[in-house]
């Protein structure tokens, strides 16, 4: 059964910095894009940063530019969102999603509507 799991939140003072972990099983995760969204309370949920099958190419949200870092390790099975200079606004919890796979080469997609494997989320408070 595709398993993703979600590690690594927690509440940080603003300026700090926390590393979510995504952890599949159940699929090899290499044939799949892979997103980190995020919802606060009250609002839409937002994708935060993608990444393509092979980690060739990143995509961010403007506000995160810069202070997010998206990897992924797919021997490991295993994707990372670095999220450093941690705003309040950052607030929300944060899932990370795996599209359908593909055997296309480098696949990417920030199209939430091809993502259909999602974790449980993992929350994240930003607050002084």
């Amino acid at each position: 059964q595709l398993q993703l799991v979600e590690s690594g939140g927690g509440s940080v003072q603003p300026g700090g910095s926390l590393r979510l972990s995504c952890a599949a099983s159940g699929f090899s995760l290499r044939y799949n894009a892979i997103g980190w969204f995020r919802q606060a309370p009250g609002k839409e949920r937002e994708g935060v940063s993608f990444i393509s099958s092979s980690g060739g190419i990143t995509n961010y949200v403007d506000s995160v530019k810069g202070r997010f870092t998206i990897s992924r390790d797919n021997a490991k099975k295993m994707v990372y969102l670095q999220m450093n200079s941690l705003k309040p606004e950052d607030t929300a919890v944060y899932y990370c999603a795996a599209s359908d796979p593909t055997y296309a080469n480098n696949y990417y997609t920030d199209d939430p509507e091809r993502y259909h494997y999602w974790g449980q989320g993992t929350q994240v408070t930003v607050s002084s």
